[in-house]
């Protein structure tokens, strides 16, 4: 086993794809993509991509791997689709620690998001269906990857900042008159307009609704929400046009002093606050499939080096993770295993 792990030159990639193709199947419909990711404590320096960094798993920084991981969720089940170690600045620019741990050449260093638009791309290579991405605040503040999101079509609902701008009214931008000689201008200028923070527009909403969105182990999930169409404004200081028209969904405990929740969701102007909620609130299944991963596979319990016995360990956990799915669909849908032929 050490040996099919550690050193066995089989690729992993097919198995993914091949695994993906079986599990979108069975977790029809409304299933959504939701991005992630989580850490791996280490106690050494030579694992590839340990660092002492921040995980959010661990809540701290320490010594770790991460890992960015994309999931199909649906109300029934969930199946992990891919993974990308994320090699820190100081793993990827180190040429000699690369090649003891085997990482081939092509890999270069990328940010967690670019990782997650990876594994996109690639799950959208393998002509499966695309999703509604949904991902936390590490992912939703970054402009980059919510205009990547848009540029290929996809629908999102992430988690931003309480300080990330937003204009409630659409402005009205001017372009600056060109001088005699010289390009025109192509910034715009909005004069004394100003965006506000989510966290003003929290201040002064009204009209807040109770949702329930889910029933979990202890009776139904239910929180104050608010939702409106706003416009991102990043950029407005540079002259840049306002992002496009999305919904700000906002969520805000009674009895609790300030918003706990703010999103960014990129989903048709008809959407109702109950369905907005129950995409943006779908993370949660993530955090069950990380404990399960963990606590119940071993996802966390890899001893090697390399980077193919890394993604070699991962996918012997996500074949079993994958199993264990389909035994729990099978049961609740009441299927049954025919017998083999030669049963007496």
């Amino acid at each position: 086993m050490q040996q099919f792990v550690g050193q066995s030159p089989w690729e992993w990639q097919p198995v993914w794809e091949r695994m993906a193709r079986r599990m979108v199947k069975e977790l029809e419909p409304d299933a959504i993509w939701v991005i992630d990711d989580t850490g791996f404590p280490k106690q050494g320096e030579h694992s590839v991509g340990v660092e002492r960094q921040y995980s959010g798993t661990l809540g701290k920084t320490a010594n770790c791997q991460v890992a960015v991981s994309l999931h199909e969720v649906c109300t029934e089940g969930a199946a992990v689709l891919s993974w990308r170690l994320y090699l820190p600045e100081s793993w990827a620019n180190d040429s000699q620690r690369l090649a003891e741990a085997g990482v081939p050449k092509e890999v270069k260093f990328r940010k967690k998001w670019e990782l997650a638009l990876e594994m996109i791309d690639q799950t959208r290579g393998w002509k499966l269906p695309d999703r509604i991405v949904v991902a936390d605040a590490g992912y939703g503040d970054v402009t980059a990857f919510r205009e990547a999101l848009e540029t290929r079509n996809l629908r999102y609902a992430v988690g931003v900042q309480s300080t990330m701008g937003v204009w409630i009214e659409p402005p009205r931008p001017r372009k600056l008159k060109p001088k005699g000689t010289g390009r025109p201008p192509s910034a715009s200028h909005y004069g004394k307009q100003r965006p506000a923070a989510v966290k003003e527009v929290a201040q002064h909403a009204q009209g807040w609704k109770k949702v329930r969105w889910r029933e979990g182990s202890k009776g139904w999930l239910e929180s104050r929400f608010w939702a409106a169409r706003v416009q991102p404004s990043h950029g407005f200081h540079e002259g840049r046009e306002p992002g496009k028209e999305l919904w700000l969904l906002i969520e805000w405990p009674e009895q609790v002093a300030e918003p706990t929740r703010y999103f960014f969701c990129d989903l048709p102007a008809d959407y109702s606050l109950r369905r907005l909620v129950q995409v943006a609130k779908a993370r949660w299944k993530i955090e069950q499939d990380y404990q399960q991963l963990k606590e119940e596979l071993g996802l966390d319990h890899y001893e090697g080096r390399s980077w193919s016995g890394w993604h070699h360990h991962v996918t012997l956990v996500m074949l079993a993770h994958s199993f264990l799915t389909l035994e729990t669909l099978r049961n609740k849908k009441n299927f049954w295993v025919d017998p083999a032929e030669d049963a007496s």
